[in-house]
């Protein structure tokens, strides 16, 4: 059975099992949509939790960009690793103890204020879309790469999915898909990787491999790769061109823009306390590992294997016969363009400029030795999904590969649509323009809202082509979150002075000029020279928190304290069982 047949196979299962769950999952009450009855177990919690935190960027798009930055794409693992730790320990177990269902119902009631209320909504929806644009375009390119299916249409179907188990099971639904998806994404990203160790390295673990000697050699892994790209003139792999504030930013705008990320806060209301959330947070740790550890060598094997396959390589044109072809320039000693890159050739995702006209593929770096320019472009997006085919292993492998990046699109995908939803459902209807509404209404508009939801999914989706990789669109809403909604989560819990003017000019002053900066400089003017203090827009979340959070807290202090129920509430969260408004 050849690899469309194992794609299609894996692809339908796990969709038909996702619809399955969510059936079965349906949603019963307001309670249930959204934060799933308040009694999912913790360590359901915590796979649940790896799963909405585990996008198509850290499935598809951090190993291609480690494969291709190598040191400087450690800022994604070393950010959203420690960022999550930070909201395990900083946040997590006391927003529960305040015991809402959102992040702008925390800021609402905390602040006691419609507008904060509001303004929250308003941030959690910029932080929402931007990153759900991120996880469509992951959906695309797995359709488009596999299925041979359009990447609208691929998006379309990702879509109609995801309307299914968040419309029908809201947060119960999505939990326990979310865990599914969890197990499926996990094996998918590990099964390869052990293959390929044990090719390139003969470890059968990929981690012992990144660090261990390439097979039948006494140099390391990393010292074979950094002779490799160098000899091609490129930035030797345990190096970087980042300049050392950009890095620090980029790194420190992914933690504590994690810690303030809406979709994942909200996971922590589905436990019954705040002893659970932390046991769920930690249990989150010990599932996202599994993939975090594994993902340095699958980019580094990417890396190898791409170059070994692509590079001086004889192109074969589109009307060619492959095969036929392929094997002539074997029989002369050369080396045909693989079937792979052909593939993937189709959905733009690698381009060939033949620059010299010679018809052999250069892969060159900006300091080739030889004088060579570069004449191949990949995307990096693909590598995860495309690596089982460079090292071309069992067609099985492969559709899994492709199930599991669609499960941590889609996962993701969901939890936002829950952010969405719960926004506009509760927080602007219920909480603040029509508070007469019934539980049977809320349920109503939390659907209505859900379904318009994943609809302005797909038409962002349909743009998503043309922004640059997921990785990095994903960072944008990071950045968003580290300058809006982390600074008034922060104070919120830390500070009893801090009262709602603060917290409104808080929130402004984060969001604005982080999406404004972004905006400018990735589709204005795209002149890495003209950053401010060298900063890039993926890092510049972090530089507008800081500001943000001086400009609450002064503005707080040149205005009245917030009132004595709110102050006294501040000191009981942060007591476990103290706090008098869990629900």
């Amino acid at each position: 059975m050849d690899q469309t047949f194992w794609t299609y196979f894996f692809v339908v299962t796990t969709f038909t099992l996702y619809i399955a769950i969510a059936i079965r999952s349906m949603a019963k009450s307001t309670d249930d949509f959204y934060v799933a009855g308040h009694d999912v177990h913790p360590t359901i919690n915590g796979m649940a939790t790896a799963a909405d935190w585990m996008s198509a960027a850290s499935f598809l798009s951090m190993a291609g960009l480690i494969a291709f930055l190598g040191y400087g794409g450690s800022v994604y693992l070393m950010g959203w690793t420690g960022g999550y730790v930070l909201l395990a320990l900083l946040l997590a177990p006391y927003l529960r103890e305040f015991g809402k269902f959102t992040v702008p119902d925390f800021v609402g009631d905390r602040y006691y204020s419609k507008t904060a209320r509001v303004i929250a909504v308003i941030c959690a929806l910029f932080v929402s879309f931007t990153y759900i644009a991120g996880q469509m375009k992951g959906v695309g390119v797995a359709f488009s790469g596999f299925l041979k299916v359009d990447f609208n249409v691929g998006i379309a179907i990702g879509s109609a999915i995801v309307f299914v188990y968040a419309v029908l099971g809201g947060m119960k639904g999505i939990t326990y898909t979310q865990v599914a998806q969890y197990v499926v994404l996990i094996f998918a990203y590990t099964v390869p990787a052990i293959f390929i160790s044990l090719i390139i390295t003969g470890h059968a673990i990929p981690q012992l491999g990144f660090i261990g000697n390439a097979a039948g050699t006494d140099m390391s892994m990393l010292e074979t790769l950094n002779t490799v790209v160098t000899d091609l003139g490129f930035t030797a792999y345990t190096e970087t061109t980042k300049t050392k504030i950009d890095v620090f930013c980029i790194t420190a705008a992914l933690m504590f823009g994690t810690a303030g990320l809406p979709h994942v806060i909200i996971r922590f209301f589905t436990v019954k306390s705040a002893q659970a959330a932390r046991k769920s947070a930690g249990w989150a740790l010990v599932f996202i590992a599994l993939l975090y550890t594994v993902a340095p060598a699958v980019g580094a094997f990417a890396r190898l294997n791409f170059i070994d396959t692509v590079n001086e390589a004889t192109y074969i044109e589109d009307g060619e016969d492959y095969a036929t072809r392929a094997a002539a320039i074997e029989a002369t000693g050369g080396k045909p363009v693989p079937a792979w890159y052909k593939d993937w050739e189709k959905t733009d995702l690698v381009k060939f400029d033949d620059k010299n006209g010679d018809g052999i593929m250069q892969y060159r770096g900006p300091n080739a030795p030889d004088g060579l320019a570069n004449e191949v472009e990949p995307n990096r997006d693909i590598f995860v999904l495309a690596n089982p085919q460079i090292a071309k292993l069992p067609a099985w492998v492969i559709g899994l590969v492709v199930a599991g990046g669609l499960a941590a699109a889609l996962s993701t995908a969901a939890g936002l649509l829950m952010v969405i939803s719960s926004a506009v459902s509760h927080d602007l209807l219920k909480r603040t323009f029509t508070p007469d509404m019934t539980e049977k209404q809320e349920m109503l508009a939390a659907r209505l809202s859900a379904a318009v939801a994943v609809i302005l999914a797909g038409l962002i989706g349909a743009f998503a082509s043309q922004l640059p990789f997921v990785a990095q669109v994903v960072a944008f809403a990071f950045g968003l979150a580290a300058a809006s909604l982390f600074p008034v989560i922060f104070l919120g819990i830390f500070w009893k002075r801090m009262n709602r003017e603060g917290a409104i000019c808080a929130m402004l002053t984060g969001l604005i000029p982080t999406f404004g900066y972004i905006y400018y400089f990735k589709f204005i003017n795209d002149d890495a020279g003209a950053w401010w203090f060298g900063i890039s827009p993926e890092g510049i979340g972090f530089a507008f928190m800081w500001l943000a959070l001086i400009v609450g807290i002064v503005v707080a202090l040149l205005t009245p304290p917030p009132p004595e129920e709110i102050q006294q509430l501040v000191e009981d969260i942060r007591i476990p069982g103290r706090a008098g408004v869990k629900s």
